[in-house]
C-alpha cells in the first residue's frame, strides 16, 4: 500500500495534521535524521518554525545490527530494551562496544549537520519532533526523552505513518502524537513510499540550510548577471552580517544548480560568508563544446560578474573569493591574476589549473588547491602547478575521493578545508591580507 511519494509529500501532509500549532509561540520542529530530516522541513515551513535536528542512534544487537536493543541521544540520553538483551543474550561488554561506536557517531552527524550552528535553545519551548514514520519506537522514545532533558515544556511527536498500536506502545513519551496514517499490515516505514531512497548527510545539511535561510532578514535571491551583450542567471545569497562573500565557477557540464556546488554555498553561508552562483555560458553556447574550454572567455566573464557584485550595497566593500570546480578552476585563477582583481582568496577543488598555466605566477590570492586522493591524474597537474604560483598556497589531498568527490563524506571533506580558507582569508573591510610568498 502506497500512501506518499515521497518524504516531501508526507511532511506537507503531516503539516495539515498540525495546524493547531501554526501561530503558537516559542514552537520548534526537530527532525530525526536522516530520514525524518525533509519531512520535518515540511512540517517547520508550513508552522513557520525553527527547524534543526535531534539526533538519536539505534542500538542494534551485534548479531542482528537491524534488531534495535535500545537507543542513545544528545545529552547522553538512553534508552534499552532489556527484553531483546536477554533473549539475544547480549554482553555488558557487546553492549558498551555497540554503544560506543553509536556515541562516537551520533556526534561526527551532530557536528556534519549543524555545521557550526549552534544547537536550538529547547527550554520552555514546544517541541514538535518529527521522523519519516514509526517501527519499533525505540528511537523516537529517545528522541522525546532527550528533548525534556533539553528543557521542552512540551513534546508532540508526529509522524507521517505508524502502526496502529502505536499509541498505546509510546503512551506517555509525549504530550501530544499526531500520525496522518496508522494502515495495517504494518511491516515496515518504506512500504508506503513510492519513494523511499536513503537520506544522504549532505541533503540533511541543505534542509537545515533552506529553513534558516527562510528566517534569516539577509538576502536570497535570483539574479542576472551582466557580461558583453548577453546576461546570464545566477543566485545570490548574503547572510545577516556577512563577512565576505564568494563566487563560484563551475566546471563543464554544471551549472548554477549543481548539487554539490549548493552544498559547499550552504556551509559557506553558515560560516556567514555571502555565495554568488551562476551560469558561465547560454544554453546555446553550452552546445559548443570548444566554450567550455575557452578560459579567457570565462575569464572576462567572472571578472564581469566580480564587478557587478562588488557594486551589490548587500556586500558593499566585502573581501570577495574565487571557489573553482574543474575547468571553472581555471577560469577563477585567470581571472584572480588580472593586475587590479583584488581577490581575496581562491579555491580550486577538483581543480584543471593547468589550463591557467601562463597566469599562474601572476596569481596574488591565497590559493587552496583541493583535489581527490584517487584523481591521479588531475592530482599531478595540481602538484606542477603548484610549483607555478607564487602566493601563499597549499594542497589538500582527499583519501579516497575521485574527480566529482562522490564518495561518501569526500564532499564534506573538501567543503571544511574550503570555508577554513576562505573564513581565514575573507573579512571585513580593512582585514588584512595575507602576505606574498616570497
Amino acid at each position: 500500500m502506497t500512501l506518499f511519494t515521497d518524504r516531501a509529500d508526507a511532511g506537507r501532509r503531516l503539516a495539515a495534521r498540525l495546524g493547531h500549532l501554526r501561530g503558537t509561540p516559542h514552537v520548534v520542529v526537530l527532525g530525526i535524521p536522516r530520514g525524518g530530516v525533509p519531512v520535518a522541513e515540511e512540517v517547520a515551513r508550513a508552522l513557520d518554525a525553527p527547524l534543526d535536528v535531534i539526533i538519536v542512534r539505534k542500538i542494534g544487537v551485534p548479531s542482528q545490527p537491524e534488531l534495535g536493543m535500545g537507543a542513545i541521544g544528545e545529552q547522553g540520553t538512553r534508552f534499552l530494551n532489556d527484553e531483546v538483551i536477554r533473549l539475544a543474550r547480549v554482553t555488558e561488554h557487546d553492549l558498551a562496544r555497540v554503544e560506543s561506536a553509536e556515541r562516537a557517531e551520533l556526534e561526527r552527524r551532530a557536528h556534519a549537520f549543524r555545521a557550526g550552528r549552534p544547537r536550538a535553545e529547547l527550554d520552555g519551548r514546544t517541541v514538535v519532533i518529527v521522523d519519516d514514520g514509526i517501527a519499533t519506537g525505540s528511537t523516537a522514545r529517545v528522541a522525546c526523552r532527550a528533548a525534556r532533558s533539553l528543557g521542552a515544556a512540551r513534546v508532540v511527536l508526529a509522524v507521517p505513518v505508524a502502526p496502529p498500536e502505536w499509541t498505546t506502545r509510546l503512551r506517555g513519551v509525549a504530550d501530544e502524537l499526531v500520525a496522518v496514517a496508522t494502515p495495517e499490515p504494518f511491516h515496515a516505514v518504506g512500504q508506503f513510499y513510492a519513494d523511499f531512497a536513503q537520506t544522504t548527510d549532505e541533503e540533511v545539511v541543505d534542509c537545515l540550510r533552506r529553513a534558516a535561510a527562510r528566517r534569516s532578514t539577509g538576502v536570497d535571491v535570483d539574479v542576472e548577471l551582466p557580461t558583453g551583450s548577453i546576461r546570464l542567471g545566477g543566485h545570490l545569497t548574503v547572510p545577516d552580517e556577512a563577512r565576505g562573500a564568494v563566487v563560484f565557477v563551475h566546471g563543464s557540464g554544471s551549472s548554477r544548480h549543481s548539487p554539490r556546488n549548493r552544498f559547499v554555498a550552504g556551509l559557506l553561508q553558515d560560516a556567514g560568508l555571502a555565495t554568488l552562483l551562476f551560469d558561465l555560458l547560454t544554453t546555446d553556447e553550452e552546445g559548443v563544446r570548444a566554450n567550455v574550454f575557452d578560459i579567457e572567455l570565462l575569464a572576462r566573464r567572472l571578472v564581469d560578474v566580480t564587478a557587478w557584485l562588488r557594486r551589490r550595497p548587500e556586500v558593499d566593500d566585502a573581501s570577495i573569493g574565487y571557489f573553482g570546480a574543474s575547468t571553472g578552476a581555471a577560469a577563477a585563477l585567470w581571472a584572480a591574476a588580472e593586475p587590479d582583481a583584488d581577490i581575496a582568496a581562491v579555491v580550486s577543488r577538483g581543480g584543471r589549473p593547468d589550463l591557467a598555466a601562463p597566469r599562474l605566477s601572476a596569481v596574488r590570492a591565497p590559493t587552496l588547491l583541493v583535489v581527490g586522493g584517487r584523481d591521479d591524474a588531475v592530482l599531478r597537474l595540481n602538484r606542477r602547478a603548484q610549483s607555478a604560483l607564487r602566493c601563499v598556497n597549499d594542497l589538500v589531498v582527499v583519501p579516497g575521493a575521485t574527480h566529482v568527490f562522490e564518495e561518501p563524506g569526500t564532499l564534506r571533506a573538501a567543503a571544511d578545508v574550503a570555508r577554513d580558507w576562505f573564513t581565514r582569508y575573507l573579512g571585513r573591510p580593512g582585514i588584512e591580507r595575507a602576505p606574498r610568498s616570497s
